[in-house]
């Protein structure tokens, strides 16, 4: 019986764009693809960010730097408080301490003076008493003289505590001013070392956001190269798809042709021949000899 066998086909041209695409696609796709060459890649910080970071954390510089000012007022501070109490005593602080150390000095020099000026005016006294009548060696004399000197006593010591007590009022004031002067200086100090923290902390900020920027520049420099070799790596997948696009659009949209083969049923003659020629063969293969011989002589075959 005969056989017919009908294939779908497209086009030859078509069917040859195919067989190249599955040749270029298999001969691409058995090449690895380097990747190193568009690794990802993270800039470095920048000469900026570095000297902003050491400038942070340097204790001598940067926000470090203030700290001598804050030690200055602390000291300050801590001198104002220990005047603050009530000043009794001879140590540090003390009103003892803000006293002129030539007060002594005057009031000796203050009393000296009254005591000559005092015996000066008793032997004046005296010699008046002298040009009274009677008056001599009398009781008179006697109690002038004890009054007198009982007023003298008493200016004395009255020039004596007024010397003390402004001695120690202007010892007291001083100690007031060392006072004001302990806590301003202790302000200033730390208004200084604040204004200083404040300076480096916008120095550091500043270093901070330009090493920024400079870094990020850096960064799409070192993203567009990595675009860059990615793109050229992926370049002739890119160009191969594009290609199979078209040759998947021609072959969906161009008309295919239908092929037909057909094989004919042998005749009886041809069978019997072929099964002869087979068993002949067996036993040719056996004997060495062809039993179909003399067949083959009737019709001028195997001469």
């Amino acid at each position: 019986m005969a056989e017919t066998i009908t294939r779908t086909l497209p086009a030859q041209f078509i069917e040859d764009l195919g067989r190249d695409y599955g040749t270029q696609i298999a001969a691409l796709t058995s090449l690895p693809v380097d990747t190193t060459k568009f690794s990802p890649q993270v800039a470095a910080q920048d000469a900026l960010q570095v000297a902003a970071y050491q400038q942070a954390v340097d204790p001598t510089k940067g926000l470090g730097s203030f700290q001598p000012f804050l030690t200055k007022a602390s000291t300050a501070a801590d001198a104002a408080t220990a005047l603050t109490g009530t000043g009794a005593g001879t140590g540090a602080g003390s009103i003892q301490s803000y006293m002129s150390p030539y007060q002594q000095d005057v009031i000796d020099t203050t009393l000296t003076e009254f005591d000559r000026q005092t015996q000066a005016q008793q032997a004046q006294q005296s010699a008046r008493a002298l040009g009274v009548p009677g008056a001599f060696g009398g009781g008179r004399e006697g109690v002038l003289q004890a009054e007198f000197l009982a007023n003298q006593a008493r200016n004395r010591a009255g020039i004596q505590a007024n010397l003390l007590q402004q001695g120690f009022q202007n010892a007291a004031a001083r100690r007031q001013q060392d006072l004001a002067n302990q806590q301003a200086i202790a302000t200033q100090q730390a208004t200084l070392g604040g204004g200083l923290q404040n300076l480096a902390q916008q120095q550091i900020s500043g270093l901070g956001r330009l090493g920024g920027i400079q870094q990020a520049q850096s960064q799409a420099e070192l993203d567009a190269t990595r675009q860059a070799a990615q793109t050229e790596a992926y370049e002739p997948y890119q160009r191969l798809g594009t290609y199979g696009s078209g040759v998947a659009s021609l072959i969906s949209g161009y008309p295919v042709a239908a092929q037909t083969t057909s094989t004919p049923q042998a005749s009886t003659l041809q069978t019997a021949l072929g099964v002869g020629t087979g068993l002949a063969g067996i036993y040719g293969g056996l004997t060495g000899k062809n039993p179909f011989q003399a067949i083959g002589n009737v019709f001028g075959i195997g001469r």
